[in-house]
């Protein structure tokens, strides 16, 4: 039986669109690097960001609300403070009623993705917490993401 290969970092390249995110003093842990669960925190950032400034996500009066059903991350490098993390995004599937985002953070001169990881969202109505089918405003501004 074969064991598993182990992920690779991506390039840049693989990425249609990058955020910059900021660190903060409080991200590092007492190893002096980037505590792991603030990479999940940067991943709902960007991406949230990204659809919230292009006008496909209204957090506050929205029918439609993406709630997370997976998430995972691989860790390639150490992210720390002080420094800028660019967080590249992009969209791996779009099904009827979900989307799974990737994203990578590198470091700002880097190349190669510090971390990788991706979350599914799951579409759902606000009140009922439903599924409902990704609604057309996002998916437009989603289609340039898709890899």
């Amino acid at each position: 039986m074969n064991a598993p290969q182990r992920p690779k970092p991506l390039p840049r390249s693989a990425f249609p669109v990058f955020r910059t995110i900021t660190t903060r003093w409080m991200d590092n842990d007492v190893y002096g690097h980037v505590n792991n669960v603030v990479y999940y925190s940067w991943f709902d950032t960007a991406v949230n960001a990204y659809l919230i400034e292009h006008g496909a996500l209204d957090i506050h009066a929205g029918s439609t609300i993406g709630l997370v059903i997976e998430t995972q991350c691989n860790y390639f490098a150490p992210l720390a403070f002080p420094q800028d993390v660019h967080a590249g995004i992009r969209v791996a599937h779009m099904g009827t009623s979900s989307v799974r985002y990737e994203v990578g953070l590198f470091a700002a001169t880097e190349q190669n993705a510090a971390a990788a990881g991706h979350f599914v969202h799951v579409y759902v109505d606000r009140n009922t917490r439903r599924p409902v089918p990704v609604p057309q405003a996002l998916r437009q501004v989603l289609e340039p993401l898709v890899v």
